[in-house]
């Protein structure tokens, strides 16, 4: 998170995915819907670690589920945003739009054009 308290670019899209998860979030359901949803290839590895910074950072809480038999007995972590991560997802994108707010692609392209 930057000194304003906005996410990465990462962190966003993680927290974005955990919130479409709807409480059954966990990291391999967070890995494809970024990937489905971004068309980012995005390695089980960063989201791991991404979920866990956010967890330390209080923006995201976990449970771990016992396995049954239909996952061969393997527990399962399930992950759900906070009030300070939506507080932060929230500042992330307002600061986003005010980047945003008055930016022309059809001038800024017309300009590449020229110079190029």
């Amino acid at each position: 998170m930057g000194r304003d308290g906005s996410l990465g670019a990462f962190e966003e899209l993680v927290l974005l995915a955990v919130l479409r998860g709807r409480g059954k979030a966990y990291g391999m359901t967070v890995r494809r819907e970024i990937v489905e949803r971004s068309g980012r290839s995005v390695s089980i590895g960063a989201v791991y670690a991404t979920l866990e910074r956010l967890e330390k950072k209080g923006l995201v809480d976990s449970s771990l589920v016992e396995g049954n038999d239909a996952r061969r007995g393997r527990a399962r972590r399930y992950f759900r945003v906070l009030p300070a991560g939506v507080d932060a997802l929230e500042r992330t994108r307002a600061g986003r739009a005010g980047l945003w707010e008055g930016v022309d692609l059809d001038a800024a392209a017309a300009h590449a054009e020229e110079a190029g």
